[in-house]
C-alpha cells in the first residue's frame, strides 16, 4: 500500500484515508452517548481506483484505535467493519447487544444523517 494518512474529521463524522493529497477512502460514523459512549461506523467507502490496497482495513483498524485511546466502545453497523472485527477479535472487542440495539435505534431516528 502506498503512503496513506488517516485523519479523524470528528465534526463531519468521518475517518478519512488521504493519499496523494485526496480522500481515497472513508468510514462514516456517529457518536452515541447512551446507554454508553460509543463510535458507531455506518459506511465504509474506498474509491474504486484505490480498492484492493488495504485501505478499508486500515480505516477499520484506526477506528478501533481511536476508540481505545478515547476509552469508548465501537458499535459497528457497517457490514465491512462488522466482518473486519470478526476477523480481528484481538483488536476489536465486541459491543454488547443493548449498545448495538441503541445504535440501530439512533440511526433509524436520524435517516437524514447517512
Amino acid at each position: 500500500m502506498s503512503e496513506i494518512e488517516i485523519r479523524d474529521d470528528r465534526a463531519a463524522g468521518r475517518l478519512e484515508a488521504i493519499g496523494g493529497g485526496e480522500v481515497v477512502g472513508r468510514v462514516e460514523y456517529f457518536l452515541l452517548d447512551a446507554p454508553e459512549r460509543a463510535l458507531v461506523p455506518v459506511h465504509t467507502v474506498v474509491e474504486p481506483a484505490h480498492e484492493g490496497r488495504g485501505i478499508a482495513g486500515s480505516l477499520a483498524r484506526e477506528l478501533y484505535a481511536v476508540a481505545r485511546r478515547e476509552g469508548v466502545v465501537v458499535a459497528p453497523l457497517c457490514p465491512y467493519v462488522v466482518k473486519w472485527a470478526e476477523r480481528h477479535p484481538d483488536q476489536a472487542p465486541a459491543a454488547g447487544p443493548e449498545l448495538l440495539r441503541a445504535a440501530k435505534e439512533w440511526l433509524a431516528a436520524h435517516p437524514e444523517r447517512f
